[in-house]
């Protein structure tokens, strides 16, 4: 996996950028799991592929600013 910085002072594509090799790293994690046969180790990398996840789904709710925890505080104001 190479990883490309993108030249911009945007945070939303830096999440964005950031999101697209978690994804990838995520599924990586998981065809491991399928090549090996020792259980501790399949445990092992398709946690790491679930905790992943978790963390593709944080980037993809601050992108679409889902989440209360990523809306500004005028937003969130305005919501109550």
């Amino acid at each position: 996996m190479d990883f490309q910085s993108i030249k911009t002072n945007d945070p939303k594509e830096h999440a964005q950028n950031i999101e697209k090799y978690i994804t990838q790293f995520k599924n990586f994690c998981h065809e491991e799991s399928s090549l090996v046969n020792e259980p501790k180790a399949k445990a092992l990398f398709e946690t790491t592929s679930e905790v992943l996840g978790g963390l593709e789904k944080a980037f993809s709710d601050y992108q679409s600013e889902n989440e209360g925890a990523w809306i500004n505080d005028e937003e969130r104001s305005t919501l109550q």
